[in-house]
């Protein structure tokens, strides 16, 4: 048997600390709903939350990650900049990073685009249906979905998003208030694969559909580094040729 894919889950968790009706919906925290979705045998699982100590992400935690999951909301600006120059560090050796809903705004995806990422949303009482439609089925991460997805309750995400063009665009959001959105969107940065998919919000029950965690585990498994190399992506000054240079007119 292969060595295991090993995913960390980062969550802020600060929702589930300090607000009633968001531990009410996830008593353990979004991570760990996360965490029991990915429910493969090829996929090992531990989590950190905000609240942790060095944010539960010290070298040693990421130098053992595989493929990172991040959701965040409230504490963007309060994630050192060190630990995202770290993570940054490792996406590009290969490192596989997947942003979750309001991820968009952290330190590292922002980065990683070299964009603000805004983007227009819409927080309604009760939430909004939502429509995940699958734009690109042959693609790993669409593997086993259906058409689309149905989300009874979401937060409208909308667009303009400002992000690059996404290299594969698997999944676009339809929500009931008329807005479209590209909920699903993959990138490579170096070494490394990005996912970023938008449904997510901490009100709603959403990880918990078995369509929603096919796509994180997927994710998980399209994110995952692609082989050892020990080739790393450095900067180097290679004084002499590999082959003779032929001397140029005049010489």
């Amino acid at each position: 048997m292969t060595n295991p894919i090993r995913v960390t889950i980062w969550n802020e968790g600060w929702h589930e600390k300090n607000e009633e009706r968001i531990r009410a919906v996830y008593p353990q925290g979004i991570h760990a709903a996360i965490a029991e979705g990915l429910d493969d045998p090829r996929i090992e699982v531990q989590t950190a939350t905000f609240f942790d100590p060095d944010l539960g992400l010290t070298d040693e935690v990421l130098a053992s990650t595989d493929v990172l999951f991040w959701w965040g909301h409230v504490v963007h600006r309060d994630v050192p900049d060190e630990l995202v120059n770290r993570i940054q560090a490792r996406v590009l050796d290969g490192m596989g990073l997947v942003v979750l809903h309001s991820g968009h705004h952290s330190k590292i995806f922002q980065r990683l685009m070299g964009t603000s990422c805004n983007l227009s949303w819409r927080e309604h009482e009760g939430g909004e249906r939502e429509r995940v439609w699958c734009l690109d089925p042959a693609h790993p991460v669409a593997e086993g979905c259906p058409e689309f997805i149905e989300i009874p309750r979401s937060e409208m995400y909308g667009e303009p998003f400002d992000i690059p063009q996404p290299d594969r665009l698997v999944f676009v959001s339809w929500v009931e208030g008329g807005e479209v959105f590209r909920s699903g969107c993959c990138y490579h940065r170096g070494r490394g694969r990005i996912f970023y998919f938008s449904p997510g919000h901490e009100a709603f029950p959403i990880y918990y559909q078995p369509e929603i965690r096919r796509v994180l585990t997927n994710a998980a498994l399209w994110c995952a580094p692609l082989h050892e190399s020990g080739v790393r992506l450095v900067n180097r000054h290679r004084p002499e040729p590999l082959s003779p240079i032929a001397a140029g007119p005049g010489a």
